[in-house]
């Protein structure tokens, strides 16, 4: 899933200025429906999306075994691509080959300031996936306490938790593990839902997805099988 996070940069801003601006202007994050619902899907940056560039499914001129490309814009300034070109390919390469037929473009997209304001980690928009970049720091700050959903999926896959001032919760990745949540559980996320043509709720979209992503994502590279994410334990990544 994808989590919500909050529109400060760690690199941009220090630690108390950015303590200051939240107490002076207090951030909503819902803690589960925001980043992918709040972890995980870019369908999920409701009730905006940020603009992005359109790929008009079918125009692709390629119909080889890889036909879908990838684009890399330049992340922004303080970001950084979490994982590159050649990465996304490998991990597109173990999943079943069918899953891939209407795939036509990953885009590596750039950060701006309107995507700040609605960040998410990534979004399925057509035939097209887009992964979005994190802080150079790795690091993600919340300016409202997150959801047990949130801090729980973050968990097992490496992610760590601390609260360095009152009403700061800090949001900590290793490199291993921002790789190992993109490419084994966002992009697969949004794979799921490029996938899913039987489903229109959204929740029911979300279900489906969050499904995919445990069943050839989490689960396809160490999660143990379980019947709910609750139950799911994550190995630990060394630091």
């Amino acid at each position: 899933m994808s989590m919500r996070r909050c529109p400060y940069s760690a690199k941009s801003s220090s630690l108390k200025k950015a303590v200051r601006q939240a107490k002076g202007r207090r951030v909503s994050h819902r803690s589960k429906p925001a980043r992918r619902i709040y972890f995980g899907a870019k369908n999920r940056c409701e009730p905006f999306a940020p603009p992005e560039d359109w790929y008009e499914p079918g125009s692709a001129e390629e119909t080889s075994q890889d036909a879908y490309r990838i684009v890399c814009q330049p992340a922004g300034e303080g970001y950084a691509h979490v994982v590159t070109p050649q990465q996304v390919r490998e991990r597109l390469s173990r999943v079943p080959a069918h899953f891939l037929d209407s795939l036509e473009v990953v885009q590596l997209s750039r950060m701006t300031r309107k995507k700040r304001s609605f960040p998410c980690y990534g979004m399925q928009w057509g035939a097209t996936l887009y992964l979005y970049p994190l802080e150079e720091s790795r690091e993600e700050y919340f300016y409202d306490p997150p959801g047990v959903d949130v801090v729980n999926e973050s968990k097992m896959f490496g992610g760590r938790w601390d609260q360095p001032a009152t009403g700061v919760w800090r949001l900590i990745w290793s490199k291993a593990a921002i790789e190992d949540f993109y490419l084994n559980n966002i992009l697969i996320h949004e794979l799921g839902h490029l996938n899913d043509d039987r489903n229109a709720n959204y929740l029911d979209r979300e279900r489906y997805a969050e499904w995919f992503a445990i069943e050839y994502g989490y689960r396809h590279t160490g999660g143990r099988p379980a019947r709910g994410r609750s139950q799911v334990r994550r190995r630990h990544h060394r630091r």
